[in-house]
């Protein structure tokens, strides 16, 4: 059995996938990225290879992806995370047409042709204000774990109108609406509603086809799911791997190194 590996180091956190020969996850890992890039895709893909009990001289090929694609030093070859995610998001889910992609630094909006091919993409401009770093900021703002916020939105009836297009002071818009006595749960839905709006705007000019997927790291927040789904009017593709479907897409280009490299040669042809 042949092995292919895909590590995906964002600025958050750092995924690593390992897949064997019939494309089945066969390792994963999580980790946060910290400021040591190059020990954190280290540490990552070796978590994937012994949760599998895995030998490193078993996998054939390995795939860095995500900004700090550049700093997986045992890989081969690079390929960026907006392929890597479309790839990984069709694998997933095969009828995948559109993607959005949420991390902590950026979004992406991507159109996905059958075979993951990438047909169109784009993603939010300079401030991060539809991104993972937004709900960062209201929960330093009301003292509260990231993990928290999704479960807190969606007990909203009323959610509060964020006006701010940036993250700097989204903080002090999130205390301004505590001291006019709304809500926390208010508030946060109205953060939630407010990065949704500034992803499906994105989504739109890409074009929005059938069937959209979710991915990155945000895509684990179920408040973020509902609030873009109200947005689209539509139900999105996610799943407990969502996180790593840019490392699912790293490891998929490998393993396409892999059978590549196995292609049989063929003979000259004899005359006579």
């Amino acid at each position: 059995m042949a092995y292919a590996a895909g590590v995906d180091v964002g600025s958050t956190q750092t995924k690593a996938v390992i897949i064997d020969e019939d494309l089945r996850i066969v390792g994963r890992a999580l980790l946060d990225t910290g400021a040591n890039v190059v020990k954190a895709a280290e540490d990552a893909y070796l978590t994937a290879l012994r949760e599998h009990g895995i030998e490193e001289r078993e996998v054939e090929f390995v795939v860095g992806t995500g900004y700090g694609r550049y700093r997986v030093t045992f890989g081969n070859t690079q390929v960026t995370e907006i392929s890597c995610h479309g790839r990984g998001a069709v694998h997933m889910f095969p009828n995948t047409r559109t993607v959005v992609d949420m991390g902590g630094q950026d979004t992406k909006a991507i159109r996905v042709a059958a075979d993951g091919q990438i047909l169109d993409f784009c993603m939010n401009d300079k401030c991060a204000a539809g991104t993972g770093r937004f709900l960062g900021a209201a929960a330093a703002a009301l003292g509260l774990p990231l993990a928290d916020l999704g479960p807190m939105s969606l007990r909203s009836d009323k959610p509060v109108k964020i006006s701010t297009t940036c993250t700097v002071f989204a903080e002090s818009e999130v205390l301004a609406w505590i001291g006019k006595g709304k809500k926390i749960d208010d508030i946060l839905r109205g953060v939630h509603v407010s990065i949704a709006s500034r992803s499906v705007a994105l989504l739109r000019r890409v074009g929005i086809e059938d069937e959209v997927t979710f991915t990155g790291g945000v895509s684990r927040n179920l408040g973020m799911v509902r609030a873009i789904e109200e947005r689209l009017g539509k139900t999105l593709n996610y799943s407990e791997d969502s996180h790593f479907m840019g490392a699912l897409g790293a490891a998929l280009f490998a393993m396409d190194h892999v059978r590549a490299g196995r292609a049989p040669v063929r003979e000259p042809e004899v005359a006579g």
